[in-house]
């Protein structure tokens, strides 16, 4: 599965290209900075690249495009997690 947006690098500012795959329940996401560039792998994701994710495929399991419950249950996850390390590190000394 490959779910594709475009947002804002946050290093330049310019457009880049954005790309999430899972290949068995492992999630990988890559990113070009033009529209016919080559694409760069890697890429580590953001709390905010989680939650557009689980959007997408909220949208696309309602129109039974392959998505399962579980799929977005374990997007569900990743989104806590972060939240929870994000907590322990905003504690106070």
């Amino acid at each position: 599965m490959d779910i594709k947006w475009h947002d804002t690098d946050p290093e330049t500012g310019e457009r880049r290209y954005l790309c999430a795959e899972r290949f068995a329940h492992e999630w990988s996401f890559k990113y070009r900075l033009s529209r016919r560039g080559y694409w760069t792998k890697c890429l580590e994701p953001t709390r905010e690249m989680w939650v557009h994710i689980l959007e997408m495929m909220e949208r696309r399991y309602w129109r039974r495009d392959g998505i399962e419950e579980a799929d977005i249950k374990q997007i569900q996850t990743f989104i806590k997690e972060i939240d929870a390390r994000e907590a322990y590190r905003n504690l106070p000394d």
